[in-house]
């Protein structure tokens, strides 16, 4: 509908400006948007405000100009002038109708395939191998894992890209603890407590010099290849990654093992990637180091920033893996868009790696590479969320925490289910709650974590929109028709009729900003207009008119399907009973 709007104002300029030309620029800044208070219509259009300086007339005098020049057309039932020169649309009850049934027919709820379909590569979660995944893992894995599921929905060919830290000068450590468990212990070991395992391993490092030399020797066989190291080295990975791969079950995050792209993968790029620059003059030798210099960076001085991409020692930096991580995005996976789901601080360590990248001519300008940053988890105290003894949370222990308390929250409120529906409510309900308590909020800024807010069934929580949606579906277990034919009478009607309508836009906007808070907004804000809806319109009440019944269950019907599919598109399962 925003199409059709724009449209028929673009054919209205044309018509009255038939004189003269207004620059590209000015147009581009016309928008149709939704109105947020229905009373003034349903769409407003901006065009006057900004052609009223250009044609030498008042906003008002354009508006009106505009809507003599709109064609009569059966979407629209009216359009008139607000405040300094808004043009308001009041589309058509029948076509809202006929527009709201065709939505309930259509398995995609009116979300169109996109036409021009990308290569989107999302980084995400990137773990660290031997070690567990904590609770600050969650944002990037999480919110990554929306945004792939609508960019998905949308059509766009998304690969997943799960960056985790599987080299450096630590696996020479690792592997010569690990060979030393093994040892001592047997092979087939189950290494299922990392944080004591690298604790062990690091004081071995320190207090055994003898441990520290075959360490040290490790890390040199490991990176020229050679086949026990890199067995051993394997071997560390599969054991992280099997444990990461049940949180991610657990927290039905749709990355498997075949999405992971560690940094172990571009390790033989770098030696390549430098003599390139160097060859091109864009890397230069400095103290024995190899650097790029950026101007658009400067250091303390104003000097133009140094970036080292290989250290005297012939060791390489995070830098020049990235450079080559994006050089393979881009040359082998042929990707379009890049998104980054990392947190705020590494900010200007994108920009850099980027800003060389482009210089080298790796990346086009056609490329899209966008950073999609985080703020913190925090606790109530407004620290960084801890233990009580102060140590960092691990994320298997938070999720424990979800499910005991929903197990405590069932028993208090006499719940009858049992067995496997017990579990699967326990499970929907917790990992439902400890995920949409960190994508409704803006991903830009920290958020504070409270156990109480993220279980309530009221407000803006998971177990608020499931409960919404389970209750609809127990209006059908008691109806004795079927939804049939709508008509819009009601007011109440009306504004869920038109936020139901808007759900495609709201779909589209996660993919544009990749922002997942923006759907979490718009279900939340239809779970409120259904039950204002519900209190309002009687459904099966007794002397209710059947065809009123039907067409108040089609709109029932339709905002649960919608609620499914957007809470499915964060990740987030409903239930037909809670």
């Amino acid at each position: 509908m925003k199409q059709h709007i724009n449209d028929l104002i673009c054919k209205s300029i044309n018509t009255i400006d038939a004189e003269q030309s207004i620059d590209a620029a000015i147009l581009s800044r016309i928008k149709v948007e939704r109105c947020k208070d229905r009373a003034h219509g349903d769409f407003a259009c901006n065009a006057a405000m900004i052609l009223a300086k250009s044609l030498k007339k008042s906003p008002r005098d354009v508006a009106a100009a505009l809507i003599a020049s709109i064609p009569s057309n059966d979407r629209i039932s009216k359009v008139e002038i607000a405040g300094p020169g808004f043009i308001n649309f009041f589309v058509n009850q029948d076509f809202i109708a006929k527009n709201l049934e065709a939505m309930g027919a259509d398995p995609r709820l009116g979300v169109k395939i996109c036409p021009q379909k990308e290569n989107v590569v999302v980084d995400y979660s990137a773990p660290n191998v031997a070690k567990e995944m904590a609770v600050h893992h969650i944002r990037s894995t999480v919110i990554g894992d929306a945004v792939v599921r609508v960019l998905e929905f949308l059509g766009h060919n998304v690969i997943r890209a799960n960056h985790i830290g599987d080299w450096g000068t630590q696996f020479g450590m690792l592997i010569a603890y690990l060979e030393k468990a093994e040892n001592e212990q047997g092979s087939g070991m189950d290494l299922s407590d990392f944080e004591a395992f690298y604790r062990m391993a690091k004081k071995c490092y320190d207090d055994d010099p003898v441990f520290a030399e075959k360490a040290r020797n490790y890390v040199v066989k490991l990176q020229g290849g050679d086949p026990y190291c890199r067995k051993m080295w394997k071997k560390l990975v599969n054991m992280t990654m099997e444990q990461n791969q049940k949180l991610y079950d657990r927290l039905d995050v749709t990355l498997t093992d075949k999405d992971i792209m560690g940094e172990s993968l571009y390790n033989d790029m770098l030696p390549v990637i430098v003599q390139d620059l160097i060859d091109r003059k864009i890397a230069v030798e400095d103290n024995g180091a190899i650097v790029v210099f950026l101007p658009q960076f400067k250091n303390k001085e104003g000097q133009p920033l140094g970036n080292i991409i290989r250290k005297s020692d012939g060791g390489y930096l995070y830098t020049t893996t990235d450079i080559a991580c994006i050089k393979y995005r881009v040359d082998t996976l042929h990707a379009n868009r890049i998104l980054y789901f990392t947190d705020s601080r590494q900010q200007q360590h994108h920009e850099i790696t980027w800003a060389i990248c482009r210089k080298a001519g790796y990346v086009p300008e056609s490329v899209s590479l966008e950073h999609c940053p985080f703020g913190m988890m925090l606790g109530k105290n407004g620290k960084p969320f801890k233990t009580r003894s102060g140590d960092t949370v691990k994320l298997r222990d938070l999720l424990d925490e979800a499910e005991n308390r929903v197990t405590q929250m069932l028993l208090d409120r006499g719940s009858n289910l049992e067995d496997q529906d017990r579990a699967n409510v326990i499970h929907n309900i917790a990992i439902g709650a400890v995920k949409y308590a960190d994508l409704s909020k803006n991903r830009n800024t920290d958020y504070i974590f409270d156990w109480d807010l993220m279980l309530s069934f009221e407000g803006n929580t998971a177990p608020y929109l499931q409960y919404a949606y389970s209750r609809i579906r127990s209006i059908f277990r008691k109806a004795t028709i079927q939804p049939g034919h709508i008509v819009i009478s009601d007011s109440a009607e009306e504004e869920l009729a038109g936020k139901l309508l808007a759900f495609p836009e709201a779909v589209e906007s996660v993919a544009v900003k990749s922002m997942p808070n923006l759907l979490c907004n718009y279900l939340y804000e239809l779970s409120n207009l259904f039950m204002r809806f519900y209190e309002q319109c009687p459904i099966l009440k007794d002397g209710v008119d059947p065809s009123i019944q039907q067409s108040r269950l089609a709109l029932c019907d339709l905002t649960s399907k919608v609620l499914k599919q957007g809470l499915g598109l964060l990740g987030i399962n409903v239930m037909e009973q809670m």
